[in-house]
C-alpha cells in the first residue's frame, strides 16, 4: 500500500481508502433509492477487517448511509483495532430529520453524536458538510460553519470536510467553511472538474488541500462486469434502480470503449480495477480515491490496485478513449 498526505489537513492516508455507503445497504430520501442492495453484514466486517490487512487506514462513511448502518457496522469492526491507527470519515447533509434543513446547527450537533455513538468512537477525523444546500439564500452556511469549528476546538472533529456537486458550488461555499479536505465525484470517464475553467483539482492544489475522490470505478461501469444482453436489475432501495447507464445501449457504448484499454492493459477484471483506480489518483499528489465494495474479494481487489501508477502516455490514452 502506497500513502499519501491530504494537503494541509496533514492526514496520512493510504492512496487507496475505502468508500462504506455500500454496506449501509437499501434505503430511501423523500420515496426515491438512495442506497445499495445485496449487502451482508458480515461480509462487509469480512471486507472491513482485510481492507485493514492490507494497510488500508481511511474508512468513508455518512449519517445517510443505510440511515445510521454503515456507520453501525463500521463501528463493530473498530472495536478490533487501535482507533488512532485508522483515519474516520462521516457527513452530515443529506439527513435531516425533524430539523427544517439538514444544516441547521442544532442538528448538526444532533447528528454528530448520533454518528460518534454510532461508530463508538469520540471524535472524527474528518466531518465532512456533504452538500452545499445550507437552506434559502444560504441562512445557515454562517452559523454551520462556525458549529464545525467549534466541534474541532471540543475535540470532536479534527479536519473539517466539503463535499458538493459542482464547481460553483465549491466556490461559494468554501471561502465560509473553509475546509481542509474536498470530496467530489471523479473516475477515467472525467467531469466538468478537470476541464481548464472549473478545474477543482488545480484551485485544490493552490490552496494546498486534501482531495479524496468517491465513484472512481463508476459504480462498476468501468470494469466491464454488466452482460449488455441482460442488463442487472437492482433490488428495492438501491440508487443504481433508476439509472440510465445500466440499459443494454450503453453498455454496449461502454464495452466498445473498453476494448482498446483491455488489449493495451489486460482483459482480467483487477486489470480494469488498477486503470480505474490510478487514473483518478494521477489527478493529484494530495488524493485518495474511495472505492466502494461488500465484500472481502471487492476490497482485496481495490487495495491490489494500489503503487502501480500510470504512465503520463497511458493517462493520455485513457482520456482520449474514455472522456465524454
Amino acid at each position: 500500500m502506497e500513502y499519501r498526505v491530504l494537503g494541509r489537513s496533514g492526514l496520512r492516508v493510504s492512496e487507496v481508502s475505502l468508500g462504506c455507503w455500500a454496506i449501509g445497504g437499501p434505503s430511501w430520501r423523500d420515496g426515491s433509492p438512495v442506497g445499495w442492495s445485496g449487502n451482508d453484514d458480515k461480509e462487509s466486517l469480512a471486507g472491513l477487517r482485510r481492507s485493514y490487512a492490507l494497510g488500508i487506514n481511511h474508512f468513508d462513511t455518512a449519517d445517510v448511509y443505510g440511515d445510521g448502518h454503515s456507520e453501525r457496522v463500521i463501528g463493530q469492526f473498530l472495536q478490533e483495532i487501535p482507533r488512532e491507527s485508522v483515519i474516520v470519515a462521516s457527513k452530515v447533509g443529506w439527513f435531516k430529520g425533524t430539523a427544517p434543513n439538514a444544516m441547521q446547527p442544532v442538528h448538526i450537533r444532533h447528528q454528530i453524536e448520533q454518528s460518534l455513538t454510532n461508530l463508538g468512537t469520540d471524535y472524527l477525523d474528518i466531518y465532512y458538510f456533504h452538500n452545499t444546500n445550507f437552506g434559502s439564500n444560504d441562512q445557515y452556511l454562517e452559523e454551520a460553519a462556525e458549529t464545525m469549528r467549534q466541534l474541532q476546538k471540543e475535540g470532536k472533529v479534527r479536519v473539517i470536510g466539503q463535499s458538493a456537486y459542482s464547481y460553483a458550488d465549491f466556490m461559494r461555499v468554501c471561502p465560509i467553511t473553509r475546509p481542509d479536505v474536498l470530496q467530489f465525484h471523479y473516475n477515467a470517464f472525467g467531469n466538468h472538474f478537470d476541464l481548464p475553467e472549473t478545474n477543482l483539482f488545480r484551485w485544490a492544489e493552490e490552496q494546498n488541500l486534501g482531495i479524496v475522490l468517491f465513484g472512481p470505478l463508476a459504480q462498476g461501469l468501468l470494469l466491464d462486469k454488466f452482460d449488455p444482453n441482460h442488463p442487472p436489475q437492482f433490488g428495492d432501495g438501491d440508487i443504481r434502480a433508476n439509472n440510465e447507464s445500466y440499459t443494454r445501449e450503453r453498455l454496449l457504448e461502454i464495452r466498445t470503449k473498453l476494448q482498446p484499454i483491455k488489449e493495451r492493459f489486460g482483459y482480467d477484471v483487477q486489470d480494469l480495477v488498477r486503470v480505474a483506480i490510478q487514473y483518478p489518483l494521477a489527478q493529484s499528489p494530495n488524493a485518495c480515491v474511495i472505492p466502494g465494495f461488500k465484500n472481502a474479494r471487492q476490497a482485496e481487489s481495490n487495495a491490489y490496485a494500489a503503487g502501480k501508477p500510470l504512465t503520463d502516455e497511458e493517462i493520455s490514452m485513457i482520456k482520449y478513449l474514455l472522456h465524454e
